[in-house]
């Protein structure tokens, strides 16, 4: 079916006493302020559906051709690859010509390290990808000089705040991820006064069915998903193809012995034994699903599993842009997501999130259950110490 913001009016949500939805506005008091507020959205959420789209579209194209020059290294040994760069360059163009005014991006990439002696040959291919893809897109009549594409990418370099609007990215969100042929993201969010009001999540190699039907690699099942919220408007999603999009809720599991969880692919981004503490504590029969990038917040949404995981070693500290899209799609699709103190997650504060020990994500009836095994799991390991 095709999305007519008009028709969908979300009822407000009753919040479990201890817990809080997402970091955002209150939800409107009457159907017609809803749809006012779904409304106000609508050119924001055309040019985020469009720049994420054309990103995962050059990005699919690097992912299936991967060359090894491609790939770089930045100063924290994490990976960074053309795709990365491209990625950011197409939706930091977009959103400027859609957006001219006051334009604020706050994203990942800078181009310090492709403006180094021998970053020239990689600068030309990343602008060859960006142009390819605005030329097959057709919409903007422009060719970008290389000089225009790095100035591009480092539109990103905002740092955010309460006051103001400002664009959330992540170009990549999960590159180990899509070096390993696994999922990865394109997540992009909008920030009005410190709060998150739309969000898009594309998913390129993420399966149009749940992950518990097909798994991660049926070779029948297509793949490519389009998530998409906004504030007040509910949870969306589409294949990457544009066609008709559904609305998706969490899932309505409240026996945590049913619950199926996500935790990060990679152990640096969580702690596996403190999740599996959790889970034996909750009764959770199920092994994890370990996949990367918040292509885990849009599983979750449409109901894949029930629980998300996020508990990072001591000293991590969680970027707005890992979680910024995901959060509202999740809240959207009648989530909870906090902090492990059961605290809102604060996009307010700039680049970085101030967080007790980590992130869960669920649904309302499952939370505190969740919340009661995660503080005593995380005493229980600083007690062993």
């Amino acid at each position: 079916m095709s999305i007519n913001w008009l028709r969908f009016v979300s009822p407000s949500l009753k919040k479990p006493p201890l817990f809080h939805l997402c970091h955002l506005p209150p939800p409107p008091s009457s159907s017609s302020s809803a749809v006012i507020v779904a409304m106000s959205y609508d050119k924001e959420l055309a040019a985020a559906k469009k720049a994420a789209s054309l990103a995962a579209r050059l990005c699919q194209k690097v992912q299936k051709a991967l060359l090894q020059s491609d790939v770089q290294s930045k100063n924290d040994k994490s990976p960074v690859t053309v795709a990365d760069y491209g990625s950011q360059a197409l939706v930091s163009f977009v959103l400027q010509q859609e957006f001219p005014d006051n334009f604020s991006l706050v994203a990942e990439e800078d181009s310090k390290d492709l403006r180094k002696d021998g970053g020239q040959e990689i600068v030309e291919r990343i602008t060859k990808l960006v142009n390819d893809s605005l030329t097959s897109d057709g919409s903007y009549n422009v060719t970008l000089s290389t000089e225009g594409v790095l100035k591009a990418i480092d539109n990103g370099r905002s740092e955010g705040g309460s006051q103001g609007r400002h664009w959330v990215l992540d170009p990549i969100d999960g590159t180990k991820g899509f070096l390993r042929g696994d999922q990865y993201a394109i997540a992009l969010a909008l920030l009005e006064g410190g709060k998150v009001v739309l969000g898009v999540l594309a998913c390129p190699n993420l399966p149009l069915t749940s992950l518990s039907d097909a798994g991660q690699h049926s070779p029948n099942n297509k793949v490519g998903c389009l998530f998409f919220a906004v504030v007040g408007g509910g949870t969306y999603m589409q294949p990457l193809d544009g066609s008709s999009a559904v609305k998706v809720q969490v899932s309505a599991v409240e026996n945590p012995e049913e619950a199926s969880f996500f935790e990060s692919y990679e152990a640096a981004h969580s702690m596996h034994d403190l999740s599996s503490l959790i889970a034996q504590k909750l009764g959770v029969k199920a092994p994890p699903v370990r996949i990367d990038s918040q292509a885990k917040y849009g599983a979750l949404s449409r109901g894949d599993g029930a629980i998300y995981l996020r508990l990072p070693h001591k000293g991590y500290r969680e970027k707005i842009w890992d979680h910024a899209a995901g959060c509202i799609v999740v809240t959207e699709a009648g989530g909870v997501v906090t902090d492990a103190a059961g605290q809102p997650l604060d996009f307010s504060k700039g680049k970085y999130l101030d967080l007790d020990t980590g992130i869960i994500v669920t649904n309302q009836k499952l939370m505190p259950l969740l919340f009661n095994a995660v503080r005593k799991s995380i005493q229980e390991k600083a007690s062993s110490l």
